[in-house]
């Protein structure tokens, strides 16, 4: 079978991941990338051992010697770049989020299911064993009916130095202001723990009910050209389709807590408790007659492919692979009502409520 050949889009920090990723794998190899800055693109060429560069995507697409995009783009780019891409009959792979609201991301789903292009999204925190574990015994139906989820993501670098000081480093400081693009912990980490909870049950969100908090950082809430206005925390009350209830929460103020990603779903016959990180992933479980002593007993989760070994797989099968456009829209959808349930102060139905494309403010 031949191989199948990639151009990574965007060259910036997290192309370079992309590159080791890609090349690594069997069945595909990385045959271009293109970047507006041609110096960056030609160093990352040199780098990456790859042949051919463009500082126009235009001019690529007429090239048109592969047959995968991975988008590595910044997020407002993400959008008009994957459109022409799908336009060329190109598949897709492109960084998360996959667009900066729901109603740009649905029209990407749209554009990618009418052209038949294989479409996925890097939601990382899917590379964690656990959580595919997670998914499997469950839809096994080994805790029974779902009933309730306890999730959150819980970091603290607003709190210790441990990534730096946010005070004094522009890598951090972006995160704390919606003039410069952010929405806050709710758009930065959000996102995965929202992919958690809905991925990890099977099962779908159909009503919320969020709080957003600001807190005062900084004398006059700026510091420098950036004012410190995005949200640091946010708490969500859900509703599953099978009517389990659920909070989802996260923030930047977890003190003693890194980057951790910790959920337990409970069960009528069983509960899974999971742990994941950037690097790693654990499981615990309470199951048989360790339910009537509260026991929880660790579960070995043996590795699982990587989101970029899914979508070369999905290349190779033709069959879409997960976690998909339509997936990551409907993520997208969660977080941009949260904005709007913070705003109005009430649990909403989210198949009857279509966010406003820019957040609503008070």
């Amino acid at each position: 079978m031949t191989d199948k050949r990639i151009m990574i889009l965007g060259t910036g920090g997290i192309a370079h991941r992309h590159a080791e990723h890609f090349n690594a794998i069997p069945g595909c190899s990385v045959v271009a990338a293109c970047d507006i800055n041609r110096e960056r693109v030609g160093a990352f060429a040199e780098l990456h051992k790859i042949e051919t560069v463009f500082d126009d995507l235009d001019a690529a697409l007429a090239w048109g010697a592969f047959d995968a995009v991975v988008n590595a783009t910044p997020d407002p780019v993400h959008k008009p770049t994957t459109l022409k891409a799908i336009a060329a009959g190109k598949h897709v792979f492109c960084e998360k989020p996959l667009a900066l609201n729901y109603q740009d991301a649905m029209e990407m789903t749209e554009a990618a299911e009418r052209a038949g292009v294989i479409n996925m999204v890097n939601l990382t925190y899917r590379n964690a064993h656990a959580i595919q574990m997670a998914r499997r015994m469950i839809a096994e139906g080994q805790i029974g009916a779902v009933r309730h989820v306890d999730a959150g993501y819980m970091q603290s670098w607003l709190t210790g130095k441990h990534w730096g000081d946010w005070r004094t480093d522009e890598r951090w400081l972006w995160r704390l202001s919606s003039e410069h693009g952010s929405k806050g912990v709710l758009g930065d980490i959000g996102i995965h723990i929202l992919d958690f909870a809905s991925f990890g049950t099977g099962l779908a969100i159909k009503g919320m009910q969020a709080r957003l908090k600001t807190f005062d950082k900084a004398e006059g809430n700026a510091i420098g050209a950036y004012r410190l206005d995005a949200n640091d925390s946010c708490a969500m009350t859900v509703e599953y389709e099978n009517g389990a209830l659920g909070v989802i929460h996260m923030s930047r103020f977890a003190t003693g807590k890194a980057n951790d990603l910790d959920m337990v779903i409970y069960g009528e016959t069983g509960a899974l408790k999971i742990w994941a990180n950037q690097q790693d992933s654990t499981m615990q479980v309470c199951l048989g007659p360790d339910i009537e002593t509260q026991t929880w007993r660790p579960l070995e989760c043996p590795p699982t492919p990587k989101n970029a070994e899914r979508f070369v797989l999905a290349l190779l099968t033709g069959e879409n692979g997960a976690p998909d456009f339509r997936h990551a829209a409907q993520v997208q959808k969660l977080m941009d009502l949260a904005f709007v349930s913070d705003v109005e102060r009430r649990m909403l139905d989210v198949d009857a409520v279509t966010p406003p494309k820019e957040p609503p403010t008070v």
